[in-house]
């Protein structure tokens, strides 16, 4: 894919169209990491938040309550 250094405001971007942005599950104010290496590659990587650990055991309890009965059923 090739897209053209545009100007925006007083800064410079790339433009990305929405096919691009839903295959790499991107959206408009997400993070990403950019990084430059030997040659002049850019490599642009989303940053994805991963869960805290005590929102992950509060998501687990309500799910384990809220399935309580069919949790019983299959041990």
């Amino acid at each position: 894919m090739t897209k053209t250094i545009c100007k925006i405001g007083n800064s410079h971007g790339i433009m990305l169209d929405a096919a691009f942005m839903d295959l790499a599950r991107l959206h408009v104010g997400d993070q990403i990491s950019i990084t430059l290496h030997e040659g002049g590659s850019i490599v642009l990587t989303p940053v994805r938040q991963a869960i805290e650990p005590k929102k992950a055991a509060s998501v687990a309890r309500r799910i384990i309550r809220k399935n309580s009965s069919l949790f019983r059923r299959l041990a």
